[in-house]
């Protein structure tokens, strides 16, 4: 693809300016990469239907997932099989070259031997890309690289790289101790944060009150939070929410269940999600902003999460 794709951006800074001043208004659109059984031709039709997609969004980056089997963390029959996908930086490199604006690759660092690690380390251009490592999605998992290890080589080889970190409301449901799990990754290097989709938006905003307060109790600054959107538009998009982990309040799932357009109940939920976390963290002096994707790969919930996109900004910039 010859043609340079990016959006207009409306005079903000950089995706990594706005984080390394801990800028509220970041959003962000997240996508999988095709299976890794795709010839180089089809992936290069889905990046070419992709960027078409960017590009009527006012994006200040695009998140690339790294896909990895979690069946040792939930037994459960996966609602939308798992099939191996194209590591996100090879995708990113031979498809994506066209994309004028940054991006956040994630790395589920455990997939890696530590030379392979490296090798990608050494290569990655810290002006175009930012990354989220990706610890084991369960104590039992083998990793072939730990998340320690991963900090520890990126503070060596590439110190220069943008670093960010997820946050999971739901294991703060279940420890309580998620935002000090944040305090520590912040300590290793991390700047940003990204969440695990939010539909609990109470229990989110108790973890985010605790680690605003952890954090002026330490004398440290919070950083970004990054809350993941997602829409839900049929009873096995809510079954794969709920293998993955994401907390969905009762009534909410009722709304969704026996609804005649889950779709739109879900948009609608998502945007007055948007706008609850905006207003709490202005109250709070948390800096936010937003990553939309769609967890399914059906066409008319991906497009329902880029208009979700659209309005998403129009509500940052009010």
């Amino acid at each position: 693809m010859s043609d340079d794709i990016a959006p207009a951006r409306t005079g903000r800074p950089s995706l990594r300016a706005m984080l390394e001043r801990a800028e509220s208004g970041v959003l962000l659109l997240g996508i999988t990469p095709p299976r890794r059984s795709v010839s180089p031709e089809q992936a290069a039709q889905i990046a070419e239907v992709t960027l078409a997609r960017l590009a009527t969004v006012d994006l200040d980056g695009l998140i690339l997932y790294d896909i990895d089997d979690e069946s040792d963390r939930n037994p459960a029959e996966r609602p939308f099989p798992y099939l191996p996908t194209m590591d996100p930086a090879a995708f990113h490199r031979e498809h994506l070259d066209a994309w004028q604006l940054p991006s956040v690759i994630y790395r589920c660092v455990g997939k890696y031997t530590e030379p392979e690690f490296a090798d990608w380390l050494g290569e990655v251009d810290a002006d175009r890309v930012l990354s989220v490592f990706v610890g084991a999605s369960s104590k039992d998992k083998g990793v072939r690289t730990g998340l320690t290890q991963a900090y520890a080589m990126r503070d060596r080889l590439r110190a220069d790289l943008p670093l960010g970190a997820v946050a999971i409301t739901e294991r703060y449901l279940r420890s309580g101790d998620e935002h000090l799990r944040m305090l520590t990754k912040q300590d290793r290097g991390a700047t940003f944060f990204i969440t695990q989709v939010v539909y609990d938006v109470d229990a989110t905003k108790s973890l985010l009150s605790d680690y605003y307060y952890t954090c002026a109790q330490k004398g440290v600054a919070p950083r970004p939070v990054i809350f993941t959107l997602s829409v839900c538009g049929s009873l096995k998009t809510l079954s794969f929410l709920h293998w993955l982990g994401v907390n969905v309040p009762r009534w909410l799932e009722n709304a969704l269940r026996y609804s005649d357009d889950p779709l739109t109940e879900s948009y609608q939920q998502c945007l007055a999600t948007a706008r609850e976390l905006a207003a709490f963290c202005g109250r709070l002096g948390v800096p936010f902003g937003f990553n939309v994707e769609s967890v399914s790969i059906r066409k008319v919930e991906i497009e329902a999460s880029v208009e979700l996109a659209r309005e998403v900004r129009e509500l940052l910039r009010g």
